[in-house]
């Protein structure tokens, strides 16, 4: 990212999760359907006042905060032909300039007061689908690899729908969101893709633990 490419944070929201119907009769609980808000405050375990519902595949110190790049969201629109709503992907922050080919595992940015390091690409589930009634839109993020992506709270501190949010630290090893997410979908054989993630000690826990778990598997194939 070039410094003139200023980042702006486009759209803040949190929120509780709740049941969503969809296809007309169905529901689930599920916390994708956040609100905007003008403050919260971000602890370690992610922001006052946001959830999620499922515990097994959301949250955690890892993936405190979630991360949307606001530009994919005129794409999917075209591809699609429908309007999207604010925070579609239940994401707290959608943000300008921070595109997943250029932001890499272990960045380090300020936000607010707070500061928080990026971790993981962000595996995207089918509440997605459930809640745009687009029943290939994951698919396609997954294709693509514009999935977004997940933060840790290296310090806690108000957040709010005007603050700044800026670069501390580019990560020396520059191992970006989209090589992650290549190589996390796609990359099942890769050894050596896999390894460079490895390599990133700042990498989210779950990651290290499911790259390890793949390596080991083929070297006993």
């Amino acid at each position: 990212m070039s410094n003139h490419e200023e980042v702006q944070l486009k759209n803040f929201s949190i929120g509780l999760p709740k049941k969503m119907t969809y296809e007309n009769e169905k529901q689930v609980e599920t916390a994708i359907c956040k609100e905007p808000v003008a403050e919260a405050f971000l602890t370690k375990d992610g922001f006052v006042g946001d959830g999620v519902a499922d515990l097994k595949n959301h949250g955690g110190f890892d993936r405190a905060v979630c991360v949307y790049p606001y530009e994919h969201y005129a794409l999917w629109e075209k591809e699609f032909g429908t309007p999207l709503p604010d925070s579609t992907f239940g994401e707290n922050i959608t943000v300008t300039n921070m595109l997943e080919a250029d932001v890499c595992i272990g960045d380090i940015y300020q936000l607010g007061d707070a500061v928080i390091q990026v971790t993981q690409g962000r595996v995207p589930c089918s509440t997605i689908n459930k809640r745009t009634g687009l029943p290939f839109l994951m698919k396609r993020m997954v294709e693509t690899g514009y999935t977004g992506y997940l933060c840790r709270v290296l310090q806690e501190g108000k957040v709010q729908k005007n603050s700044a949010i800026t670069l501390i630290e580019k990560h020396p090893k520059a191992i970006s969101i989209l090589f992650g997410n290549e190589v996390y979908f796609r990359g099942q054989k890769d050894v050596e893709a896999m390894q460079k993630l490895l390599a990133v000690n700042e990498l989210a826990e779950e990651w290290k633990e499911y790259m390890t778990k793949r390596l080991t598997k083929l070297s006993l194939s």
